[in-house]
């Protein structure tokens, strides 16, 4: 395999695909959305055969959830292709301009970022969303997709090829990077003569790897330790139920809860109803150890939380609980363990809404919600490429506009500075 070839037809077929109409970009996308319901049986059938081989190695519960495709979740994927199809097109798009005193009429319009990289472990939802939205966006596509989901890549990639032949497109617009050996990542990293944007989705020591050694700009995110907490004034039994969706919608997402945190003033009235629905619904408690004094804990045997808990997800049915002493307090918190990514205030008080909404500095706040909205389609941005953390060019779920940069187009009548 030959990555600096690889790179060299990406980018070819970045500038035919910048070329694309709204009309015909949508036409390619109806016809992956097609692919993939004609092709079913055969993804899935690859996808088994990647499930057996991760439960044969006794991988997570939660990376094995991520790896997993049913006939539904297949079936929901392609629906979310022609969900895009009916999302605005942002290029072309004049975000802004005017009249110069010098007669020089500029704009400020939307393009393709070019060609965009991604690196992804257990995802295989992943190679559809991307190549989605970058196709969407003119964009072309390289893929490294964990040795996990080899098989499922594979097919999936094989089909948005067929699709790109079959609309008279290079299938060199989405091409994955199929050898599972760490070494093409090391040479991907390096590959910014071709490859305009990098997104890693995965762990933290991939986000550490590519942010050390990329000479690619490179959006990090993704990794979510995210947090609600309870205000003391707030309906205790509303206030379970959202806790109960933010952690066990889907335990395996990383805008799932990881953290709760209470206020001291209303352990008495929440515990008890709090404790007993956790066991109802199979959740873990880990508790901060000054918490664990309570009554309310008194003859159940939890371990107290550890600090690397407060720092890591726990992407499962687990759950840190401590006690707070004020919003102050909560915030703070926040800042040390969060990530950025998803945390949310639960209250019937206003003012500490937007105190919360103010101080806490993450891609997503929520007030009186389920962290589990962080998401791309959620949103109403269609499939997303990533949960961006960052700050610089886009942050929190990243649709569309997320995958364009901007030109300045200037007219002039012969026009010169004077």
């Amino acid at each position: 395999m030959n990555l600096e070839l690889m790179g060299q037809k990406a980018k070819a077929a970045a500038y035919q695909l910048a070329s694309l109409t709204a009309q015909q970009k949508n036409q390619l996308l109806m016809a992956i959305a097609d692919k993939l319901d004609e092709k079913a049986a055969d993804i899935l059938q690859a996808n088994q055969l990647d499930v057996a081989d991760a439960l044969e190695q006794q991988l997570s519960a939660a990376l094995i959830d991520r790896l997993t495709l049913t006939v539904e979740r297949l079936a929901d994927i392609a629906n979310d292709v022609r969900k895009v199809c009916q999302l605005s097109d942002p290029i072309g798009q004049v975000v802004d301009g005017g009249q110069l005193d010098s007669g020089l009429k500029i704009e400020r319009r939307r393009v393709p970022l070019g060609v965009v990289a991604i690196i992804y472990e257990a995802r295989p939802n992943v190679t559809i969303d991307v190549a989605t939205l970058c196709l969407k966006t003119g964009n072309a596509a390289i893929l490294r997709g964990g040795k996990e989901t080899f098989r499922t890549n594979a097919q999936t990639v094989s089909v948005i090829q067929q699709a790109l032949v079959q609309q008279g497109l290079p299938i060199e617009a989405v091409q994955a990077i199929e050898d599972p050996d760490r070494q093409w990542v090391s040479q991907l990293l390096k590959l910014d003569k071709y490859v305009d944007m990098l997104i890693p989705r995965g762990g933290a020591g991939l986000h550490k790897l590519c942010r050390e050694q990329s000479t690619i700009p490179v959006i990090t995110g993704g990794i979510g330790v995210c947090h609600l907490y309870i205000d003391e004034m707030m309906n205790t039994e509303q206030a379970i139920n959202v806790v109960v969706n933010a952690k066990k919608q889907r335990p395996s997402a990383c805008n799932s809860l990881e953290t709760l945190l209470i206020h001291q003033a209303q352990l008495t009235a929440f515990l008890p109803d709090f404790i007993a629905r956790m066991e109802q619904e199979g959740i873990t408690l880990h508790v901060d150890s000054a918490l664990l004094s309570h009554p309310a804990f008194s003859g159940r045997e939890y371990a107290p939380v550890t600090d690397a808990a407060y720092r890591d997800e726990w992407l499962s049915l687990d759950l840190n609980v401590k006690a707070v002493e004020s919003l102050v307090e909560a915030v703070e918190h926040i800042r040390e363990y969060g990530t950025q990514h998803s945390d949310g205030i639960l209250t019937e008080n206003y003012h500490h809404a937007q105190v919360f909404v103010d101080q806490v500095d993450s891609a997503a706040v929520y007030v009186n919600a389920s962290t589990r909205f962080t998401d791309g389609g959620q949103f109403g941005l269609g499939a997303e490429v990533a949960v961006s953390t960052q700050k610089l060019h886009a942050r929190g779920p990243m649709g569309l506009e997320a995958l364009t940069t901007y030109k300045w187009i200037c007219w002039g009548q012969n026009t010169l500075r004077d």
